[in-house]
């Protein structure tokens, strides 16, 4: 499998990871305080993270590496806590898919800039992943700003900058990387919590659907990795980014969260731009 595929394979997997964790995130968000559901998802990955590094014997990353990771952490956190209240605040088939939007265009822009610019067909996919996402954000028969639009903006802009920051680390080491970028998110988002010293989890059902979060997002987080180690930082950012459409899928199974015609062609677009990414 060429360097390509194996990018836009992983690109898929953290696709499907992040829109499962994302819509759990968001679940548990409208039962618990949206900065502790974040800071127990990412004390899950952290767990995981240092298990697979460990297991796997990995070496002690660089301190480069380790400067980039903490930089990224800073990033997600900020992202995820923005994300998870708008989730609980608003649609999650609106939201989702914004934050999406706004995430993936930072590294298309810094891939263009670093790496060049891709093939037309590529260039074309981008647009309709783009245009796919941007239909998965507008509901029928609404008017004015959704709920939470804020936020979903600044998540945006937190997980593309994790995008960009992750991808500056390089090496042999994957998962103690990880480690410090997932530690440091977790001490930014725990810090508010404790420093307010509220129980959080008095709701039923909160902390288990927080867990199952957190091993999403980890997965989520070590395949983009891997994604972006194996080709272009735009092509994995690009496909990663489509996991609004699983998210949005998710609420409409579950919390019967209405598919209209525009999110519906959405979800074509975004299918059809994966061939045109990949070529």
């Amino acid at each position: 499998m060429s360097g390509s595929e194996l990018a836009a394979a992983f690109g898929l997997a953290s696709a499907a990871s992040w829109g499962g964790g994302d819509f759990s995130g968001g679940l548990a968000a409208r039962r618990a305080n949206a900065f502790v559901v974040a800071g127990v998802s990412r004390a899950v990955g952290l767990s995981v993270q240092i298990a697979l590094a460990l297991v796997l014997f990995e070496p002690a990353p660089p301190i480069h590496a380790v400067a980039w990771a903490v930089a990224a952490g800073v990033a997600g956190s900020v992202g995820l806590a923005a994300l998870y209240r708008s989730l609980a605040i608003g649609r999650m088939g609106v939201n989702s898919p914004l934050t999406a939007l706004l995430a993936a265009s930072l590294p298309v822009l810094v891939g263009a800039l670093s790496q060049g610019l891709p093939s037309g067909l590529r260039v074309t996919g981008f647009g309709l992943a783009l245009a796919g996402v941007w239909c998965l954000s507008r509901p029928e028969g609404v008017t004015g700003p959704p709920r939470g639009l804020g936020l979903a903006l600044l998540a945006g802009l937190g997980f593309g900058g994790f995008y960009v920051l992750i991808a500056q680390v390089h090496g042999a080491s994957v998962f103690w990387p990880l480690t410090a970028s997932t530690g440091t998110s977790l001490i930014v988002l725990l810090t508010p919590a404790v420093a307010r010293r509220r129980v959080w989890f008095a709701a039923p059902g909160a902390l288990p659907i927080s867990l199952l979060a957190g091993t999403l997002d980890a997965g989520g987080n070590i395949f983009f990795v891997l994604a972006a180690h194996s080709g272009r930082l735009d092509v994995a950012a690009v496909l990663a980014s489509l996991y609004p459409a699983v998210t949005v899928l998710m609420a409409r199974l579950v919390l019967k969260e209405h598919l209209n015609r525009i999110q519906a062609v959405g979800i074509g677009a975004t299918l059809a731009a994966i061939p045109l990414i990949v070529a």
